[in-house]
């Protein structure tokens, strides 16, 4: 296999976010959900769990689902009915998945966000440890944007980048939007005949940005100036993004096959993204020191653990970047820390398996873990 096949290949994948779009999931005229569709989509996960391939979905559709059951009339809902019927939809829509991933005995999680919780620096590490922990123990995270308090997200009708902020979020290394456009095209296809797919971007320019359309949709908000927007988020944090057609059943089962789509390919991987905002974006808010024992674990990739810190000093909280230092004052790493400043202090020289009795409740092992330290 190529190198060049390996940017555009799906089964190369190791953690796989599906954003839906409400046009597929949702019937227009009744407000009820595409179950067939849903079926579909539901074998193309479990294909991808049984090859090794970890899925978090990220659906759109609750406000479409819902104002049917609560019989709002055509037309622009208000806010506080377009909250009201989004309570209503989401149930229903977790209630759809879960009946149809469960036929492949996969445990669903519904898991409510806004951009807000990618943002928020404590409310981010939570959020990422809890998807972590679904992820490793094989369940199927469904995001639903929480629409109920999130106006702003409301108004903006944008599940495309939240959909970016989760990949970024679970440093994935794919994104697929499903959507009703087959990828980018070089103008709006349903207007030129002369207008051609893109198959690859590696660079969102200017002349990218003037070949994005609008959707045509009456249940779905988001167009290609929202997919660009994601894919750049999405490429920030090493992540491949895919638009594709998901109209036809097992969409994502065709672009394994080489179904028409448009590929962004990131100059860099997750891992190698997220290290780089570490090291050099994040303004550091305080400083552990290590003893010797600690720094010859760093250097050999492990995390940090209370047992070889001798100090702390700042005030710092959970999730926030520190700086670790030796003896010497040297600066030897960097990296996100599990606990706020008065809480390292209380761990400093202990076991992790003393984390409990020190602080009252069970953290984590870590001071920082590995995969958020970046040596200096």
């Amino acid at each position: 296999m190529s190198p060049h096949r390996q940017t555009t290949d799906l089964s190369t994948a190791r953690r796989i976010v599906i954003k839906i779009g409400s046009a597929l999931l949702v019937d227009e005229e009744h407000g009820t959900i595409h179950r067939k569709w849903l079926a579909a989509l539901a074998d193309d996960v479990a294909r991808l769990q049984t090859r090794g391939q970890q899925v978090v979905l990220v659906s759109s559709g609750a406000i479409a689902v819902g104002r049917r059951h609560l019989k709002f009339t055509e037309g622009t809902l208000r806010l506080e009915e377009k909250q009201a019927a989004a309570a209503t939809g989401m149930v229903r829509l977790a209630h759809a998945y879960q009946e149809e991933l469960a036929r492949h005995d996969l445990t669903v999680a519904q898991v409510l966000m806004t951009l807000d919780d990618s943002e928020n620096r404590r409310r981010y590490l939570n959020a990422r440890n809890t998807l972590e922990t679904l992820l490793r123990l094989g369940a199927v995270p469904l995001i639903n944007e929480n629409d109920t308090v999130a106006t702003d997200e409301i108004r903006l009708g944008d599940n495309d980048r939240l959909g970016a902020r989760v990949a970024a979020m679970v440093s994935a290394d794919t994104l697929i939007l499903l959507s009703d456009v087959d990828g980018l095209y070089t103008a709006d296809p349903r207007s030129d005949e002369n207008a051609t797919i893109i198959p690859e971007v590696h660079e969102i320019t200017p002349e990218i940005e003037a070949m994005a359309g609008q959707s045509q949709s009456n249940v779905g908000t988001g167009g290609m100036v929202t997919k660009l927007a994601a894919a750049k988020v999405a490429m920030g944090a090493g992540c491949r993004m895919v638009i594709a057609n998901g109209h036809a059943l097992n969409s994502v089962t065709r672009i394994d096959e080489g179904a028409p789509c448009t590929w962004f390919i990131p100059k860099a991987n997750p891992r190698t993204a997220r290290k780089h905002w570490i090291a050099g974006t994040l303004s550091p808010s305080g400083k552990l020191i290590v003893d010797a024992g600690a720094m010859g674990a760093l250097q050999s990739g492990k995390s940090l653990l209370p047992a070889g810190v001798t100090g702390a000093e700042g005030d710092f909280h959970k999730g926030d970047a520190v700086v670790v230092v030796d003896g010497a004052g040297r600066e030897v790493a960097r990296g996100l820390v599990a606990y706020s400043a008065d809480e390292a202090r209380l761990l400093i020289g202990h076991k992790s398996s003393e984390i409990e009795d020190l602080l009252g409740y069970r953290g984590a092992d870590e001071l920082i873990h590995r995969d958020d330290l970046v040596l200096s």
